[in-house]
């Protein structure tokens, strides 16, 4: 379907978005270069012990035409060391209870299984980052025996976890530089050795800045490598990580659907975020990840009728959009996190929409990733609970409407550009070939329109 709209036909009325006159922008800047081939991908987090029956490397590596064919661009790789047994949660563990960093967990297969997996991972053209647990360890790890200055004490001279929940861990001491040469020397084995791609760092705000980055310089030694901070703190995109969580977005996405918040908070918290961060700054856009699934519920119990709109936006929006292994298949269960719970494959129409939504990022120049891609631009509308915004860069332009309530919503004022065909993309949504100006969206409708050169 295609609509031609001259923009003297309608009350074209946006805005750039620009921050509180009061409080000056005044982002950070940066000195990092982020890979190139970053640019227009989308990040799947892969969850190792559920992804399959047998949750092996190889049965990862046996389904990655699956993941190729939905478009990811970087798989991510929860953690894949062996987990500690002293203090242990659950029959197996948490995958965040670390023994040893330079090894892989039996539980998944060999080392020679994960460097067949990242082989197998380039070969088809997609890239690989694993999660890494600076902050803690494992009770039993080595160090304890041959560096115990290595860790925190209490003033009894007690190992301690970072917090009191996490009893399965010990915190690790940063003031010491034998265990931060050491904790760079277990970083730089997987990218030398095994040529991973990068890391997610867990907690990173809990590890002090300069130690990510000193790992930084010493790891872009070896070879370009991407970075993403399990934080939303502003510095860290400076010197040393690429991307950053949009945790602050996922709680408004959560709180929207459930009817606390409006597209108007939301935009709101779009100006915050432009003050605070770099343009070169890639912030990671998700419905689900990890934590979520486990502690927080199912994307249904969550949000409900509005996880399609939100994992719209989640795509559409400046960032990196995130998948979560299972939320392509529909997953409605919440996955246990110290125990084996395979996910339940099953054909959902979340899959066709994330391919689509992950194609779109790949060939549309507008949505590519931090400075690669094009300008965000606010379309204002009278309607509180209509979240309208377009992208542009040069020829290329995206055009996004949500309604982001439950209920029936007008929008009444929109913006096309002059001379411009626009192609409807994704399968949802009620617009038809009727002027756009007084728009009936359906509860948590959405349409995305696709500039044609």
């Amino acid at each position: 379907m295609k609509i031609k709209y001259w923009v003297g036909l309608v009350l074209l009325s946006w805005v750039l978005i620009t921050c509180n006159s009061e409080k000056p922008c005044k982002p950070v800047s940066t000195t990092l270069s982020t890979p190139e081939w970053t640019k227009n991908l989308s990040i799947y987090e892969l969850n190792i012990r559920q992804f399959s029956n047998e949750g092996t490397f190889k049965a990862v590596e046996n389904r990655l035409d699956e993941l190729k064919a939905m478009n990811v661009g970087i798989i991510w790789l929860m953690p894949i060391h062996p987990i500690g047994e002293k203090n242990r949660k659950g029959p197996l563990g948490s995958y965040y209870a670390v023994k040893d960093y330079k090894d892989v967990s039996p539980e998944y297969g060999t080392k020679e299984d994960f460097k067949s997996l990242v082989d197998a991972i380039h070969a088809k053209g997609m890239y690989v980052i694993i999660d890494w647990v600076a902050n803690h360890t494992a009770w039993d790890i080595s160090w304890v025996e041959t560096n115990p200055e290595f860790f925190t004490k209490n003033e009894k001279g007690e190992f301690i976890p970072p917090v009191a929940d996490w009893a399965d861990v010990i915190d690790l001491n940063y003031d010491n530089p034998e265990m931060r040469a050491s904790m760079i020397d277990a970083l730089e084995y997987w990218v030398q050795d095994f040529n991973i791609d990068g890391y997610r760092c867990d907690v990173a705000q809990s590890v002090p800045d300069d130690f990510w980055v000193d790992a930084r310089t010493k790891l872009d030694a070896i070879k370009p490598v991407f970075m993403l901070a399990e934080a939303e703190y502003e510095i860290h995109h400076e010197k040393a990580f690429d991307m950053s969580y949009g945790w602050e977005m996922h709680h408004y996405f959560n709180e929207i659907a459930q009817g606390k918040k409006t597209a108007e908070d939301l935009v709101d918290l779009l100006k915050r975020e432009d003050c605070r961060f770099p343009k070169e700054a890639y912030r990671m856009r998700f419905v689900d990840n990890h934590d979520e699934n486990s502690w927080n519920g199912t994307n249904k119990e969550r949000m409900g009728d509005a996880e399609t709109v939100m994992t719209v936006i989640a795509s559409t929006l400046p960032g990196m959009p995130l998948l979560y292994s299972g939320d392509e298949a529909g997953m409605d269960k919440r996955l246990k996190f110290f125990e084996r719970d395979p996910i339940e494959w099953k054909e959902h129409k979340n899959r066709a929409l994330y391919t689509e939504l992950f194609a779109l990022k790949k060939n549309t120049p507008a949505l590519y990733n931090g400075s690669y891609g094009g300008s965000f631009e606010l379309i204002k509308t009278d309607n509180h609970n209509i979240l309208a915004f377009k992208r542009v860069k040069g020829e290329s332009e995206l055009i996004v409407l949500a309604n982001l309530s439950a209920g029936e919503e007008t929008m009444t004022h929109t913006y096309l550009t002059k001379n411009k065909t626009f192609k409807r993309v994704l399968s949802e949504g009620v617009l038809t070939d009727a002027p756009v100006n007084g728009l009936e969206m359906a509860p948590w409708g959405f349409e995305v329109w696709l500039a044609e050169n």
